[in-house]
């Protein structure tokens, strides 16, 4: 696998902290010291297919090459604008790749590098040679904004990456799962409702989180992965430049240093002004660290997501 292109796209309006502060009892101080979280951005006339979009093009237009150069399309998301069809078919078409095969793939937080092993895994069978590989949500519209303790973690947005077959830069893939923990993060779908079920009015179901739970879930399993990846690659850890883990938390991300005995320098944040953008963060800033000139030829980094489901998944790459 080479790298060929990044983009990204947020939406156009800014949510601080104080703004939240003016429609629910929470402050700057209180989210910042909890989360590291500074402001959002949130969807108004945007949508998760739109920013989808637009971070496909810019990735396109990163990587030199047209739509329809493409012939894999994989998109990690947990927040589409349709059940069918999928947000990856509504891309194909935008961006005139008809010759694509699209599809999404649900892993919450981790959809990115699942989505990113996936493309791998074609690439490795011989069928695919360029994909197009993203990230995008719209979790604002899953929110109950009436909870401060979860609403104020997530903002919305979207990550993209042109991938080709023909390099060797991924150098190691870790994934998993832990369906046992699941409860600990998850948004119901709609319920059996039908003539012979019959439940009368219904609600929009919101996301439900037990912080707690997920923490301990990602600061045990965020650092093995991320090591399993780097001994997969007989990569010194020293070696690496940075380290690309999901924006979900301050706290979570300087554990994770902690851990691996790394400086925090190692380790870029966006989240003080994204928030966690879920199966998007990653790609979001991998593209952030690319445009700023942070990573060039050569250098090692490390990929990480881990979230709903529960899933994990880490990678190494050599830019």
């Amino acid at each position: 696998m080479k790298f060929l292109g990044t983009g990204s796209a947020l939406p156009k309006k800014v949510v601080s902290n104080d703004d939240l502060a003016q429609v629910m009892d929470t402050s700057d101080e209180w989210i910042r010291s909890r989360t590291g979280i500074g402001m959002r951005h949130i969807a108004v006339e945007e949508t998760t297919t739109s920013m989808a979009v637009e971070a496909a093009e810019k990735a396109l237009a990163d990587a030199k090459i047209s739509g329809c150069e493409i012939d894999l399309i994989i998109v990690g998301t947990i927040s589409p604008d349709y059940i069918f069809p999928s947000l990856a078919c509504e891309v194909q078409a935008a961006i005139g790749a008809k010759s694509a095969t699209a599809f999404d793939l649900s892993a919450g937080c981790s959809g990115f590098l699942f989505a990113l092993a996936t493309a791998d895994a074609y690439f490795r069978t011989g069928r695919y040679k360029h994909a197009l590989v993203i990230g995008a949500e719209t979790l604002s519209k899953m929110m109950n904004w009436a909870d401060r303790s979860t609403c104020v973690l997530f903002g919305d947005g979207a990550g993209a990456a042109v991938v080709s077959a023909e390099g060797s830069q991924l150098l190691s893939m870790v994934q998993g799962s832990d369906g046992a923990g699941g409860m600990a993060l998850h948004c119901e779908n709609r319920p059996v409702n039908n003539l012979y079920r019959q439940l009368g009015a219904q609600h929009y179901a919101f996301t439900q989180m037990d912080g707690r739970e997920v923490y301990k879930f990602a600061v045990r399993t965020v650092p093995k992965a991320v090591s399993e990846a780097l001994e997969q690659a007989e990569l010194p850890i020293e070696d690496v430049k940075y380290f690309l883990l999901h924006q979900a938390n301050i706290r979570i991300i300087e554990s994770v240093a902690k851990r691996l005995h790394q400086p925090m320098e190692k380790f870029p944040c966006n989240l003080q002004k994204c928030g966690n953008v879920s199966a998007a963060s990653v790609p979001i800033l991998l593209d952030n660290v690319h445009k700023h000139g942070m990573i060039s030829g050569g250098d090692k980094i490390v990929l990480a997501g881990f979230g709903a489901g529960l899933t994990w998944g880490a990678c190494a790459v050599k830019w």
